[in-house]
C-alpha cells in the first residue's frame, strides 16, 4: 500500500508567509461538527491546507496517551464555539500520522498550529490556559464584522439617494437602531424632510436615545421656523456699528438656520469679546447661545474652533 502524500513536502512549513491571502470567517451559526473535526493524513490536504484558504484552521496535534492533550482539547473546542466561526479546529492523532509528525517536526505534544491561506503561520506547544490561547488567536484573527456598521460605512461613502436606501435596509434588519436611525435622520434633514426626520427619530425608544438624538432634535427645532430679518441689512448695521449686538444675534440666528455654523459662531464670539457693559449681559447671552448651538452643530471642526475661541475670550 502506498503511503499518503506528504502535504508539506513542497515547502518549509514554517518558512516565510508573506503574500498569504487573508482568510474569511466561517458562516455565522456554524454547527459544532463544522467547527471541530478530526483529520487524517489522507484528508489533511483538503481539510486543513485547502480549507485554510477560506477560513483559519487551528490544527491540534495530540495522542491518546498524552495527558496535557486531554486537558487542552476541551479548551480548544470551547474556544472554537466561542469565536463563532472565526476559525475551525482540526484534530489529528499523531500516532496515526507519522508523515505529518515528521513534516511538522513535532518534538512534543500537544502542538497546536494555526493555518491561514494554506500556510502555517504560528504555533504553540503545551496545554496553555484559555486566556493565553485567546491572545494567540487574536494576534491573527479578525473579529467578525458588524453588518450594521458595514452598511453605515458604505452609506457614508454613497450618493445621497443610495445612502438613504442602504440605511433603510439597515433599519429593516435592526428596527430603531439608534446610530442608523440618526444617520438616516441626518439625510432627511439635509433635504429638508423635517417631518420625516422627526417621525424617524421618534421610532427609537426614549431610553435608547443618546446625545446624538438630542442634537438632531435641537437642529430640527432650529429649522422649524426661519428667524426674522434680512441678512444683508443686518450685516450693514454691524458694519456701521460693531457693537450692534441685536443685529449680531439676529444675523447669527439666520446663519445657524442656513447651516453657516462658523459664521454664526463668529457673530456670537464677537459679542463675547466686545461686550464691556456693566454685568456684561449680552456676553452671557451669547455664551449660553454658543453652548446650546455647539450641541446642535453637525460640523465637528466648527464646534472645536468655536469652543477654543470662546475659552480664549472668556479667560
Amino acid at each position: 500500500m502506498n503511503k499518503p502524500a506528504n502535504p508539506f513536502a513542497a515547502h518549509n512549513p514554517y518558512g516565510a508567509t508573506s503574500g498569504v491571502p487573508s482568510a474569511q470567517a466561517a458562516p455565522a451559526g456554524a454547527t459544532s461538527a463544522e467547527l471541530v473535526y478530526d483529520v487524517t493524513e489522507a484528508d489533511i490536504q483538503t481539510r486543513v491546507l485547502e480549507r485554510s484558504l477560506q477560513v483559519p484552521v487551528l490544527l491540534d496535534c495530540w495522542a491518546p496517551w498524552c495527558g496535557p492533550c486531554k486537558s487542552l482539547g476541551p479548551i480548544l473546542e470551547k474556544l472554537a464555539q466561542e469565536y463563532g466561526g472565526a476559525f475551525e479546529l482540526a484534530k489529528i492523532n499523531t500516532d496515526e500520522a507519522p508523515n505529518i509528525s515528521a513534516a511538522l517536526r513535532i518534538k512534543s505534544i500537544p502542538l497546536v498550529v494555526l493555518f491561514i491561506g494554506g500556510q502555517p503561520v504560528d504555533q504553540f506547544t503545551g496545554a496553555l490556559p484559555a486566556g493565553q490561547i485567546r491572545a494567540f488567536l487574536d494576534k491573527h484573527l479578525q473579529p467578525p464584522g458588524d453588518p450594521m456598521e458595514e452598511i453605515r460605512a458604505e452609506a457614508a461613502q454613497a450618493e445621497p439617494a443610495d445612502a438613504e436606501a442602504l440605511l433603510q435596509e439597515a433599519l429593516q434588519m435592526v428596527p430603531a437602531h439608534p446610530d442608523a436611525t440618526a444617520d438616516l435622520a441626518e439625510r432627511f434633514i439635509a433635504r429638508d424632510a423635517l417631518g420625516e426626520a422627526t417621525e424617524l427619530l421618534d421610532t427609537v425608544p426614549a431610553e435608547a436615545r443618546g446625545d446624538r438624538d438630542a442634537a438632531l432634535r435641537k437642529r430640527l427645532a432650529l429649522l422649524a421656523n426661519r428667524p426674522a430679518g434680512d441678512p444683508v441689512a443686518l450685516a450693514a448695521r454691524i458694519a456701521a456699528n460693531s457693537k450692534d449686538f441685536e443685529a449680531r444675534f439676529a444675523l447669527a440666528a439666520l446663519q445657524a438656520y442656513s447651516g453657516e455654523w462658523t459664521a454664526a459662531f463668529d457673530q456670537l464670539l464677537e459679542v463675547v469679546m466686545r461686550d464691556k457693559a456693566e454685568g456684561k449681559p449680552d456676553r452671557e447671552k451669547a455664551r449660553q447661545q454658543l453652548i446650546e448651538w455647539f450641541t446642535a452643530c453637525p460640523d465637528a471642526e466648527a464646534v472645536s474652533r468655536g469652543r477654543r475661541y470662546l475659552g480664549m475670550y472668556l479667560n
